[in-house]
């Protein structure tokens, strides 16, 4: 499996559109790397950009961009309201998949070393790179920023981790380092106020602000001779205030660098909560750069929990009451497909484009019908199966804000929630059954001359049979177990809706019964016997009690109407 990791690299640039073009068009240059965004602003001076790709290529393509972004940005002329210290200010690498933080630290490091060597820069290695504790922290490292340099770079204590120790008045300095997924997060205030903000940013982040002597107005110290502080109400957040001018308000701008700690949507509730205690408002929010699909999730299942209302909705729901609710809409347009990085990844995959069920019903239809074998009955028992569920989910959301119900919605709402993760596995399943009977076919058509050549055409043709097998029972199995979901909402949900219900058993037993047909045939060419009859015989069972569940609940709807 391919090793991922993420670089969010962020340059001191973000007014001149065909600078940042540039710098782009250097990541872009490696291929095998994916640019999934780009995000300037204009009061920051700042871009953000966001690529991913195997570790190699995205060193490479790192490297470019700090090289270009050295030619192209002078610092001697640069202001902006974010704290900066270089042309590329910073530049994390963040495993995503099949690699670990210490893996990731090691190409980190393996980055900082060529960029000082061959760009004369001074490098700091920050977060799980550093090459100290002290030095772990991004704020440590980065104070006095670019005018701090000179004398940050004669002190013995801050010799660069690489490159030489000497001030490039052009590139100044960067940081590179290793560390987990962060959110970068700016919420809206309805004041201009920077002191109002940072009061607001002193509530909520972690460490808070340093407390006063009442008498004397002097910060207290302890008997180190260090600050005392307050802490804030949110771990793993760093926040300031500040004004920006493009928009005409103040904002908290946040890191979330520990999103199990904070989600999402807590930092937005605890800025609203102080906000409010200090006479302000927050009006809305801004995410810079991607955040992880769940993020969003667990914040629409968040505000929906609140209003009382069923969670068992769609990803695509779940998103839209995320923005709406923290407004992530108010300054720029939120697009799922480019902010959220698990959409922004399959945007222009081939392979994402030619699903089954990314296709619309005719088109769905049309494929089945024609001379092609797949899709086939495997596919269509998958999607008949995901229908029956979804009437089931149906009921339930329409149930859980029924009139006079609403001390239910939580009986309701957690039922809606398992029926969308069983509609989500059958549709799965839709393109995972074309897919292993593909497999199949690819097998059979393997070169088959000699010995070695046989043994090893016979060896993938038993494999891919055997996942011809596993693909649809594992539909029966999700089939037969969405009836107790399905009798459950013809007893006890909206009444008005039960003849929806009976229509859901009737889809699951023919998603049942049309599975096991293919489980049957595959069998039958298995040289696995007893892993054979096994499954056929458990096919059979589940054949037999969905038949009995079926007439079960036919029954209780036609008694209920």
């Amino acid at each position: 499996m391919k090793q991922l990791i993420e670089c969010v690299p962020n340059f001191s640039e973000g007014r001149d559109l065909t600078v940042i073009k540039q710098i782009t068009d250097a990541i872009e240059s490696v291929e095998g790397v994916k640019l999934l965004d780009v995000d300037p602003g204009k009061a920051t001076h700042r871009t953000v950009v966001t690529f991913v790709g195997e570790p190699e290529l995205v060193v490479e393509a790192a490297f470019r961009a700090i090289q270009k972004a050295c030619e192209l940005i002078d610092m001697s002329k640069h202001t902006g309201e974010h704290p900066r210290m270089g042309a590329t200010d910073v530049c994390p690498l963040i495993p995503i998949a099949n690699i670990s933080m210490e893996e990731t630290a090691a190409w980190a490091r393996r980055l900082g070393e060529r960029v000082g060597r061959e760009l004369n820069l001074p490098i700091y290695l920050y977060e799980s790179a550093a090459s100290r504790p002290e030095r772990k922290n991004l704020a440590v490292v980065r104070a006095g920023e670019y005018e701090g340099l000179p004398e940050k770079l004669a002190n013995p204590d801050w010799m660069p981790d690489y490159g030489p120790a000497q001030f490039n008045a052009k590139s100044g300095a960067t940081v590179i380092g290793a560390r987990d997924f962060l959110i970068a997060y700016n919420v809206n205030l309805n004041t201009t106020s920077v002191r109002r903000a940072n009061s607001v940013a002193f509530d909520v982040r972690e460490k808070g602000r340093v407390k006063n002597d009442p008498s004397t107005g002097k910060p207290l110290k302890d008997a180190n001779g260090e600050p005392v502080r307050e802490p804030g109400t949110l771990k793993g957040v760093k926040a300031i205030g500040w004004y920006i001018e493009e928009y005409g308000i103040a904002q908290i701008s946040m890191n979330i660098t520990d999103i199990r700690a904070t989600p999402l949507h807590l930092a937005f509730e605890e800025c609203c909560k102080s906000a409010d205690r200090r006479g302000m408002r927050v009006t809305g929010s801004e995410l810079v750069g991607l955040v992880p699909l769940n993020v969003m999730l667990e914040a629409g299942r968040y505000f929906l929990k609140k209003q009382k209302r069923s969670v068992g909705v769609s990803e695509a729901e779940l998103v839209k009451i995320a923005v709406k609710s923290m407004g992530l809409d108010e300054l720029t347009a939120f697009d799922p497909q480019r902010k959220i990085i698990e959409y922004n990844l399959e945007a222009g995959n081939s392979s994402t484009s030619k699903k089954l069920v990314k296709k619309d019903l005719a088109v769905f239809a049309d494929e089945t019908a024609s001379e092609s074998p797949a899709p086939g009955g495997g596919s269509v028992s998958a999607y008949v199966g995901a229908l029956g569920v979804s009437l089931a989910t149906m009921v339930a959301n329409l149930s859980s804000h029924k009139r006079g119900w609403d001390d239910r919605w939580e009986e309701f709402s957690e039922a809606a929630e398992r029926g969308q993760q069983l509609k989500d596995a059958l549709l799965r399943a839709v393109d995972e059954d074309t897919d292993a009977f593909n497999a199949i076919m690819t097998a059979f058509g393997l070169p088959n001359g000699t010995p070695e050549e046989k043994s090893a055409r016979k060896m993938a043709i038993q494999a891919a049979t055997r996942r011809a097998i596993e693909v649809p029972f594992k539909v029966m199995q999700i089939s037969f177990d969405s009836f107790a979901l399905i009798k459950q909402m013809t007893e006890t949900g909206n009444p008005n809706s039960v003849t929806d219900a009976g229509v859901g058993a009737l889809c699951a037993r023919a998603a049942v019964h049309g599975a096991f047909l293919n489980v049957k045939i595959n069998s039958a060419g298995l040289d696995d016997k007893d892993y054979g009859s096994k499954v056929v015989a458990e096919g059979e069972r589940m054949v037999r009690e969905a038949d009995e569940m079926e007439q079960t609940i036919i029954a209780i709807v036609h008694g209920r109407m």
